[in-house]
């Protein structure tokens, strides 16, 4: 069987349930079935380098994608509660401050992850769009545009109400 197409069908036809039983154990059904697609996708560009029986290794890949998909959210979680800090309010109401923290952190928890960077390098490093390019990688255009894009998002999303500011915007 030389075709790598032919190879790859017979490769998910047979282990695509498997793989899927595997993460629906570990994972939401929506998750899981992205897993199993990843998966599936390194097993594509690995289809060479399979071993045989090449089931083990499927499990072990979606076991690491799953990992490594709870590392990201738990530093995204790590972010939010530091972007949680960020935030101050007008004296007001107790409840309504609680409300539009509560609203705000929602947000913040939905926003991507290099907008959380973005937000958190101007606002909580207070650095430079020059230090915070080169701490995100990027140039400081690409920064300046991925801030103005995440402060944009952020407002959007909050639908900004006098009562809500971060430190450091103005």
């Amino acid at each position: 069987m030389d075709d790598p197409e032919e190879r790859f069908t017979n490769l998910y036809d047979r282990h695509y349930r498997n793989v899927l039983g595997y993460a629906l154990l570990r994972a939401e059904p929506a998750m899981a079935e992205d897993l199993t697609s990843e998966t599936f996708l390194v097993a594509w560009r690995r289809l060479d380098d399979l071993p045989d029986p090449p089931l083990p290794w499927l499990l072990g890949v979606t076991r690491n994608l799953l990992r490594n998909h709870r590392v990201r959210r738990l530093r995204s979680d790590e972010l939010i509660a530091r972007l949680a800090g960020l935030s101050t309010f007008v004296e007001g109401d107790v409840a309504e401050r609680v409300a539009s923290r509560q609203e705000a952190l929602a947000v913040l928890a939905g926003l991507r992850e290099q907008d959380i960077e973005a937000v958190v390098l101007a606002n909580w490093y207070g650095l430079t769009p020059e230090e915070a390019a080169q701490a995100a990688g990027c140039s400081p255009r690409t920064y300046n545009v991925r801030l103005h894009r995440a402060r944009r998002r952020l407002a959007d999303a909050l639908k900004l109400t006098p009562r809500f500011t971060f430190q450091g915007q103005e």
